[in-house]
């Protein structure tokens, strides 16, 4: 491989892209924009819950339990029926997600020291909030001062997310998905366009190799890419307040190796496409949509079938994710990261040898 010819092929791209500020201003400023539709629009935390109240015992025991409901900051009491029909007609309209059943003789079992059931009818229409909410209630009624002791006493700690907050979890894996989304797409169509005006044919009758060429699109655009995350992570830890317990140059090695996996599947997308309009489909079918679906990012991989989850073995979003959250939130080591690490590399070399020999398999034609 001759260095001089990757130099000089380099400067030229990004002579390139310096006379398309357009193209670097929307690189820069779409992955900021779907940081803040995702980071705001995609939340796990459940609050304000319309909660429904059916108190048939009517005892000072009973208005405690509910005020330790609407206490909780979880559920906010929107009714009060006073037949068991009047609460499911609200269940069925969706005027509430939870009803709170206290039947008659509540307060007189738990002065006795007998069992005092409640009731929970949850609106399972929204499975995930629908678990939220249950474990919420649950956790309410099983703090409830008067409800009989228990041998086992449970202490709950929990690591790395103490406050459960969903931006901590979300913002990591939207950087592994906003960068397989942008890098291809744009190296993708760096190279249909010279197909399309046929300056590329000036590639082919020079005597820069396949590789070569391959090369000096590759590493102007990772440092496009490397640009946009250095933005995302700064944007989620100033705006969104994700604490960063890592460190950031671990974290910054990591998303080299990532981006010259993410932008060689770009430069993969163009060697088999004509049009920069199918390689913009192209590009957006192999990465964005496996990304958000098959990565972990929203769904863990591990209640997937076997089968998708042998798929999401492709996907190295699937990788990023899980070192980007593991940097930022646990504060993991190189040893911790280094399977992922390799799988990336690895995933890298397969591309760009392909890639390579897409583009050569193109000249001898």
């Amino acid at each position: 491989m001759n260095r001089r010819r990757v130099l000089a092929l380099m400067g030229k791209e990004c002579r390139e892209l310096a006379r398309d500020p357009l193209t670097i201003g929307l690189a820069i400023l779409m992955p900021l924009v779907m940081l803040f539709l995702f980071g705001y629009a995609v939340t796990l935390d459940v609050n304000n819950i319309r909660l429904g109240v059916l108190d048939e015992d009517r005892s000072p025991a009973s208005r405690e339990l509910v005020d330790r409901f609407t206490a909780s900051g979880y559920f906010e009491q929107s009714h009060a029926f006073d037949t068991t029909r009047q609460a499911e007609q609200a269940l069925q309209r969706g005027q509430v997600r939870v009803v709170l059943v206290v039947p008659r003789r509540f307060q007189r079992a738990l002065v006795r020291g007998e069992a005092a059931p409640v009731q929970l009818l949850v609106d399972g229409a929204f499975a995930s909030s629908a678990a939220l909410a249950l474990g919420y209630a649950e956790a309410i009624v099983a703090s409830y001062p008067a409800a009989p002791r228990q041998r086992i006493e449970t202490q709950v700690r929990v690591w790395y997310n103490p406050g459960l907050r969903s931006a901590n979890f979300v913002i990591p894996g939207l950087f592994a998905v906003i960068l397989m989304a942008f890098p291809p797409l744009l190296t993708a169509l760096a190279i249909v366009r010279e197909k399309e005006s046929g300056t590329i044919e000036q590639i082919y009758a020079s005597p820069v190799t396949s590789a070569e060429f391959v090369l000096a699109k590759l590493l102007p655009y990772a440092g496009v890419a490397l640009l946009e995350m250095v933005l995302l992570v700064g944007v989620g830890i100033v705006w969104f307040d994700v604490p960063f317990a890592g460190s950031p140059a671990l974290l910054a090695a990591a998303s080299g190796v990532y981006v010259l996996t993410t932008v060689g599947i770009g430069l993969l997308v163009s060697t088999i496409t004509r049009t920069q309009l199918s390689a913009m489909l192209v590009a957006l079918i192999v990465s964005l949509m496996p990304s958000f679906l098959f990565s972990g990012f929203l769904f863990p991989v591990f209640t997937m079938p076997l089968m998708l989850q042998l798929y999401s073995a492709l996907v190295p979003a699937s990788y990023f994710v899980e070192i980007s959250r593991d940097v930022v939130l646990k504060d993991a080591g190189l040893v911790a990261l280094a399977p992922n690490l390799a799988w990336l590399a690895l995933y890298t070399a397969v591309v760009f040898v392909f890639a390579a020999w897409r583009l050569r398999q193109k000249v001898a034609a």
